[in-house]
């Protein structure tokens, strides 16, 4: 799987996966923040409108490079987020309507392959459910903590901000919370 990247220069910087690696250099430092920024919370956009991750990826690059055409002429980049969620539905909508679908008949209906151990739905939603018994053993602020960094997806100076804590106390309480999560026996067949 692969995730944006930006690199370059501090004057100009360029935002990259193996599908737009061709791009020139971006002319908009505040593109490339943008991107740098709401990655995380827009690939999860894109991989709920697609089955395959691989194909999210594919989508929201090509939304980014929509949005990276008509980034002089967004009047309000507050407004930013709903805008490249459109562009991932006008998209994905698109492509579902280019798509060719060919059917094939055959005498006898193909068996579901078996499912392997790691990918059973029970076998998750158990690991899953041990996880959030742990997550709630956790004190209430580390709690707090894990689930903002983990869960809600923030950075630690976002987490800090929220609970009105310094970075380093997010950094260390984070810290003590995971080493308690790895002690802890209910989640031991994960490890």
């Amino acid at each position: 799987m692969t995730t944006l990247v930006c690199t370059g220069a501090p004057d100009a910087a360029t935002w990259a996966t193996p599908a737009t690696r061709t791009l020139p250099h971006a002319t908009y430092p505040s593109f490339s923040s943008y991107v740098r920024a709401r990655q995380p919370m827009l690939l999860r956009t894109a991989r709920s409108l697609t089955a395959n991750p691989c194909d999210a990826e594919d989508l929201l690059q090509t939304a980014l490079t929509k949005t990276y055409v008509a980034w002089d002429r967004i009047e309000d980049h507050r407004a930013l987020d709903g805008y490249v969620r459109r562009a991932l539905l006008n998209t994905r909508t698109s492509q579902w309507r280019k798509r060719r679908v060919d059917e094939f008949t055959c005498d006898e209906l193909p068996e579901p392959e078996p499912v392997s151990g790691g990918n059973d739905p029970a076998e998750r939603q158990a690991l899953h459910d041990a996880m959030w018994r742990a997550i709630l053993r956790l004190p209430a602020r580390q709690r707090a903590m894990v689930v903002l960094r983990y869960y809600e997806d923030l950075s630690e100076a976002q987490t800090a901000e929220v609970l009105g804590v310094s970075v380093g106390t997010v950094k260390s309480a984070v810290s003590r919370a995971l080493g308690k999560l790895r002690e802890d026996p209910e989640l031991e067949p994960v490890r």
